[in-house]
């Protein structure tokens, strides 16, 4: 099978010593691309993914400012992430979105660290990778994901909804703004009954697959820290709900993420 892991933080501080290793047993495992996801540890931490586009082949990066941390906004990082952009192999901003599971950084904060984002992705012509995770019980993260979106036009951009855990609804609102959606190790976790169900109403051709590295290891790997190698569980989990070999959707979703990310055929 030839894999793509659309979501790794392969350059986080705590695992860049180990980033070619991982790479290097993702590569024996058949995932020939990935997209090194810079966000999620703090502003500066996007140059430990741009760094590894930069160095490692079949790797390409994402820059942005998570939720969690969009009490740093400020026009600083919004400098940075411009510069970050004009790195080559730098194809995407984010991950970026809404969190009001946690909350980490006040709603207000995320919202407008978003829509800048959304201004930045415009200005470079990249698309989006969007974090979203509604309070418990709730769909409110849901819903302003939505409004923000048309607010701001961001279907004229397109992205992927990363790390996929919202209802049927949700999901079909994203693909009609052009946001695909991507399904990670939580897709093989046994009480995901209704992820799965979701996963299976969804065209294989806007899905593609991930595996968050170094969070949510899939089954039989829980409780590890996670790694690219191990988002072939996630093709094989995905191909037993559309009922397709592991090689299509292996295919199929590598085919969508090198589209969405406008990648050519390898490197």
């Amino acid at each position: 099978m030839t894999l793509f892991d659309s979501h790794a933080h392969v350059g986080a501080p705590d695992l860049l010593a180990d980033a070619p290793a991982l790479i290097a047993r993702a590569r024996a495992a058949g995932v020939d691309g990935m997209i090194a996801i810079g966000a999620g540890y703090g502003v500066g931490a996007n140059a430990g993914a741009v760094m590894l586009a930069q160095e490692q082949a079949g790797v390409w990066a994402a820059v942005g400012v998570h939720p969690h941390d969009a009490e740093e906004w400020s026009e600083l990082a919004a400098t940075a992430l411009d510069g970050w952009l004009a790195a080559p192999r730098v194809v995407a901003v984010g991950e970026c979105g809404l969190d009001y599971f946690y909350e980490h950084s006040r709603r207000a904060a995320q919202r407008e660290a978003l829509t800048a984002q959304i201004g930045i992705a415009r200005a470079a012509a990249r698309p989006l990778v969007i974090h979203v995770r509604p309070s418990r019980g709730s769909r409110d993260a849901f819903e302003e994901l939505i409004e923000i979106f048309d607010r701001e036009r961001a279907h004229e951009l397109g992205g992927v909804i990363h790390c996929f855990t919202g209802d049927l609804p949700f999901a079909r609102a994203c693909l009609e703004r052009d946001f695909d959606v991507s399904f990670s190790g939580i897709l093989t976790f046994k009480n995901a009954g209704e992820l799965r169900d979701v996963a299976r109403a969804l065209p294989l051709e806007r899905l593609m697959i991930e595996t968050d590295t170094p969070l949510l290891a899939p089954t039989p790997h829980r409780g590890k820290r996670n790694e690219p190698a191990w988002v072939a569980r996630v093709a094989e989990c995905l191909a037993e709900v559309h009922s397709v070999s592991a090689a299509e959707v292996a295919e199929r979703t590598s085919l969508r993420a090198r589209a969405r990310f406008r990648l050519g055929a390898a490197g």
